[in-house]
């Protein structure tokens, strides 16, 4: 986030269990990092540009956005002799329902 203008606050956590229990993150996509980004819950490895569609948007009811698990070729998780996975970012409300809000490689 740094690296596009993004201030970022690090906080290391030994379990994010409670964090992610607070915001309603479901558990299908939960993935290794969790960020507040302007009151939204982004998961994992979320390219910026749908961080930023999502604050630029705000669509009604939706809580956040993930990309589950650690696919290779999203955001920091290029691989040296390894094919870019294709991926999907997951948009979720408070009572934990997923809708898909970007597909990749777009």
């Amino acid at each position: 986030m740094e690296q596009n203008g993004y201030e970022a606050e690090v906080k290391d956590v030994p379990d994010l269990t409670p964090v992610r229990a607070e915001y309603n993150v479901p558990i299908e996509i939960q993935s290794c990092h969790t960020a507040i980004v302007d009151g939204y819950i982004v998961e994992g490895h979320v390219p910026v540009d749908e961080i930023e569609r999502l604050l630029s948007e705000r669509p009604e009811g939706i809580m956040g956005i993930a990309v589950p698990g650690m696919p290779i070729g999203s955001p920091g998780m290029d691989v040296d002799g390894f094919m870019d996975q294709p991926f999907e970012v997951i948009a979720f409300d408070q009572a934990g329902n997923t809708e898909v809000f970007a597909t990749y490689p777009k």
